[in-house]
């Protein structure tokens, strides 16, 4: 009965061997397209993220809501930064409660944006270790067999792929991680400068009501 459960769990793994395999491919080919993508990312978003955000803000300082829109035009921040912001500013009509929730879901959904992006990466760094360890100790099954029988050709192709696996799990899992965390550290700096921009939009929209409601009211008590 033993024997039979043993036969039976060797089966299994060494049937594992090939879809473990196939699936470090497919993380290597992954890894290298994140790779790719991050470093096309830098040439075509951060490196041209160039707006020094208080001085971005001291332009928005007084400013009419077409003017907000002209400054946040010309500025030096992602495309999709300006339309967010230029969402937030045309809906200066909104009571103040709603331009608040409007402006955190459109942060929200930056988040959103962001974590999904990440989230591809974290796994591939997680996962890809141990696939690259099943495909280590899949093989070296049959290896220590070969070694009892004096099959030293079989041993050594055995620990060709267990050392080959090892490397691919590795090797994906570490660009992975080194890619994701480039990322995070970009995303945490766009979504500060998002909020700041929004908050500063709100306050002086709201400062820009509150004057002009000054105004009408000592117009009305001059009139009186």
């Amino acid at each position: 009965m033993s024997g039979a459960v043993k036969d039976i769990l060797r089966v299994v793994s060494s049937s594992l061997q090939i879809p473990t395999i196939i699936i470090l491919l497919i993380l290597i080919g992954a890894a290298v397209f994140m790779l790719g993508s991050i470093i096309a990312e830098f040439f075509t978003d951060h490196r041209k993220l160039k707006a020094s955000i208080p001085v971005l803000i001291d332009e928005l300082q007084g400013a009419s809501s077409k003017e907000m829109v002209r400054i946040i035009d010309r500025a030096d921040i992602l495309i999709r930064q300006k339309e967010a912001l230029k969402y937030l500013v045309r809906r200066v009509a909104y009571p103040d409660d709603t331009r608040e929730a409007l402006a955190r879901q459109l942060i929200a959904e930056e988040e959103a944006r962001y974590r999904k992006i990440t989230k591809v990466t974290d796994i591939i760094a997680r996962v890809a270790p141990m696939f690259g360890l099943m495909g280590t100790l899949i093989p070296l099954g049959p290896g220590l067999i070969a070694l009892g029988q004096g099959d030293t050709k079989t041993l050594s192709d055995s620990l060709l792929i267990a050392f080959d696996t090892t490397v691919a799990g590795l090797i994906s899992g570490a660009v992975s991680y080194v890619v994701s965390g480039i990322r995070k550290s970009w995303y945490e700096e766009y979504m500060t400068a998002l909020e700041t921009l929004m908050e500063t939009i709100l306050e002086e929209q709201s400062q820009a009501r509150m004057r002009a409601y000054a105004r009408l009211k000592e117009s009305e008590g001059a009139g009186k």
